[in-house]
């Protein structure tokens, strides 16, 4: 069927192209503090790294569903690097790091269509980078979590939706985590609570709207019933995720320095242990190691070390990859068995992954590997981090579900969410894109 002619998404780019024209951000006389070259080179490898994981998300999820949504399935990721870096350039910047409006969001006019960030006061967490390679570290934390979302709905949602609901998502899900959580001024980052590299920020938020899609959409056809593409997508992809969350973890350092180390040690030792656990659990059950509980059991573990990866030694970030694999684990089977079509386990995995990480960073973490940690974790005999992180947990997790189910509804309201069933039968990548594997 011809598709019908639709020039509101023109019209949406060429109000973005005057704006630009109005608002071309030319910075005044450069405002540099102490830039250190090493933290800038580490910097921009690392923004690179953390872009690469995208790209890696997607043959990660190609992989797993059947060959007529291979495309469609990569391409719910690819988008997501093109329509957040608009966004984030005309007033999402703002949303995340701009002046806190009651510690929850950013006033979208601080840095609106980039005002004062080339040349601009580097931001406190990160004083020796200038602020636009801040910025665009920032960006690709904002990118890969509505691409973990795609999941959920994998082989059953509409493209044109789907952009529709990823801007809203970032709108009114992520900016406000991510500003709660990372903005000195943030609610949550006033409770005391630590996420070092967006284990609530990006995987709490991506896992629980993902259970609120899976939920909403209800079941596809042959749920559960079908056969991966390419196992093999699925393994490079894994390399690339892999690869790219040294980026994650440890440039969430800001700079070239041991606790950059550290980072980088605590996410090797947890996603092996995680990677181990998955495995000799499933081979105690009498099930066989695959390459796709192998893949998945990683990236629990990097799911999981992600919030404390700057706050714990390596020992204990072994107990955490061990830990939330056996809990993922279950929590698969229990969403197997039940009548929640999340297709691809985003909300087991990424959700849950998440939640564990945050407790645990609230029990290991220690005040002996980070000066940011006030308190030392439950594990330590303290309790005040810990209370805050179950607080934490339950308010950002209320939040998320109750925002996530409007934002499907309203979305579904303006743009239908699911594609027929004659569409899904013949396969998204031919009915949304014309295009076949």
């Amino acid at each position: 069927m011809k598709p019908k002619k639709s020039f509101i998404p023109l019209l949406f780019m060429g109000v973005i192209v005057l704006l630009a024209l109005f608002f071309p951000a030319i910075p005044g006389k450069s405002v540099v503090d102490d830039y250190n070259y090493a933290d800038i080179a580490w910097m921009l490898t690392s923004t690179a790294l953390v872009l690469f994981m995208t790209p890696g998300l997607a043959y990660f999820y190609g992989g797993m569903v059947r060959k007529k949504n291979v495309i469609s399935t990569m391409l719910q990721s690819f988008i997501c690097m093109v329509v957040v870096a608009v966004i984030w350039v005309v007033f999402g910047f703002s949303l995340v790091f701009g002046e806190s409006i009651g510690g929850v969001i950013g006033n979208p006019m601080t840095f609106f269509m980039f005002q004062d960030v080339i040349g601009g006061k580097p931001w406190s967490g990160a004083p020796t980078i200038p602020l636009a390679l801040f910025a665009m570290y920032q960006l690709k934390f904002a990118i890969i979590a509505p691409a973990l979302i795609t999941g959920a709905f994998a082989e059953r949602i509409r493209f044109t939706s789907y952009i529709l609901f990823i801007c809203l998502f970032f709108i009114v899900i992520y900016a406000p985590l991510a500003h709660a959580t990372w903005h000195p001024e943030g609610v949550l980052a006033q409770l005391g609570v630590l996420d070092f590299a967006g284990g609530t920020v990006v995987h709490m938020s991506a896992g629980l709207t993902a259970l609120a899609s899976a939920i909403y959409l209800k079941r596809g056809s042959d749920a559960g019933h079908h056969t991966p593409a390419r196992v093999t997508y699925v393994l490079l992809g894994t390399g690339m995720l892999w690869f790219g969350w040294f980026g994650f973890n440890a440039g969430s350092a800001f700079s070239a320095s041991d606790l950059a180390a550290t980072a980088i040690a605590t996410t090797s030792a947890a996603s092996a242990a995680a990677a181990l656990t998955w495995i000799f659990f499933d081979a105690a059950r009498g099930t066989k190691p695959s390459a796709m509980g192998t893949c998945i059991g990683l990236v629990v573990g990097l799911v999981a070390i992600t919030p404390a990866a700057g706050f714990v030694t390596v020992p204990h970030s072994l107990i955490i990859g061990a830990v939330a694999a056996i809990i993922s684990r279950l929590v698969v089977d229990w969403r197997t068995k039940s009548k929640v079509d999340d297709t691809l386990d985003v909300f087991p995995c990424h959700g849950v992954g998440g939640m564990v990480g945050m407790l645990l960073t609230g029990v290991f973490a220690h005040k002996s590997i980070n000066d940011a940690v006030e308190h030392n974790g439950l594990f330590f005999g303290e309790t005040s981090l810990f209370i805050a992180h179950v607080i934490g947990l339950i308010g950002a997790t209320v939040f998320t579900l109750v925002a996530a189910f409007i934002l499907l509804k309203v979305t579904d309201m303006i743009s239908p969410l699911r594609v027929t069933a004659a569409e899904e039968e013949e396969g998204l990548d031919s009915t949304q894109h014309g295009e076949r594997l």
